[in-house]
C-alpha cells in the first residue's frame, strides 16, 4: 500500500517561499499522475496542481498560476511544490494524493 509523507510547510511572510515535499514509498512515483491539495479553515479541499504521469504535463489552479511549481525526482522517489511570492491566502494545509492515497499534509501559514 502506498505511503505519503508530506514535509516542507511552516511560517513564511506575504512574498517568501517555501517548497514542500512529497516522499513515497511502496509505489514508484513515476508510474502515476501525482497532485497537490490544499485546505483552508473553513473551507472545502482543493486542487492546486498535478504533474501527469506520461509527460510530466503540469497544471496548475488559476490562482497559483506562475508562483508554483511541481516537479517530481524519480531518484527519490518525490515530488516537489516549490511555491514563491507566497500569499495569506495561500495558508492552508497542503496534501498529496494519489488516486486514492493521500498523506497527512503539512501546515502552510502565510502571514506577517
Amino acid at each position: 500500500q502506498p505511503r505519503l509523507v508530506e514535509s516542507g510547510g511552516g511560517l513564511v511572510q506575504p512574498g517568501g517561499s517555501l517548497r514542500l515535499s512529497c516522499k513515497a514509498s511502496g509505489v514508484g512515483l513515476r508510474s502515476y499522475a501525482i497532485g497537490w491539495f490544499r485546505q483552508a479553515p473553513g473551507k472545502e479541499r482543493e486542487g492546486v496542481s498535478c504533474i501527469s504521469s506520461d509527460d510530466d504535463t503540469t497544471f496548475y489552479e488559476d490562482s497559483v498560476k506562475g508562483r508554483f511549481t511541481i516537479s517530481r525526482d524519480n531518484a527519490t522517489n518525490t515530488v516537489y511544490l516549490q511555491m514563491n511570492n507566497l500569499k495569506p491566502e495561500d495558508t492552508a494545509i497542503y496534501y498529496c494524493n494519489l488516486n486514492m492515497y493521500w498523506g497527512q499534509g503539512t501546515q502552510v501559514t502565510v502571514s506577517s
